[in-house]
């Protein structure tokens, strides 16, 4: 009798890779975005979702405030249609990131979910910057 990990076997290594690689293509995690911020490859723009009081609060440095109720066709002009998204909220139990990549999806742009968010941020042991700090 096999245990209860082997009772359903494993997928197929080339459906297991095709299931991962579609999940890839919607999020990137909280490491990721740091390594790039620290190596100066920064190919995306990172959009903080929270309302503006948390964002002044505490905030992952390099983010950029947005709440997806803010992200209109007119505001999203601003970028290059081929700009690549990465949002991110409070954390696991907000789902306001969720929002905001099928907002950014109906306007016909390219978003990723960071997974965690601030609490995965926080787990990491990554530094967060205020507003305070950014405007000095």
């Amino acid at each position: 009798m096999p245990s209860p990990v082997a009772e359903l076997p494993a997928a197929a290594p080339d459906t297991a890779a095709a299931h991962y690689a579609g999940k890839l293509a919607f999020e990137t995690d909280c490491s990721d975005v740091q390594a790039a911020f620290a190596g100066a490859k920064v190919d995306f723009i990172l959009l903080d979702v929270r309302s503006p009081a948390l964002f002044a609060q505490s905030h992952v440095p390099g983010a950029i405030n947005l709440p997806h109720g803010k992200m209109t066709a007119h505001r999203m002009s601003e970028w290059p249609k081929d700009t690549l998204f990465v949002v991110y909220c409070a954390g696991p139990h907000c789902n306001g990131a969720d929002k905001a990549v099928f907002r950014l999806a109906k306007l016909g742009l390219h978003s990723k979910l960071m997974i965690g968010g601030m609490t995965g941020w926080a787990d990491e042991g990554f530094a967060f910057k205020s507003a305070a700090v950014a405007a000095e």
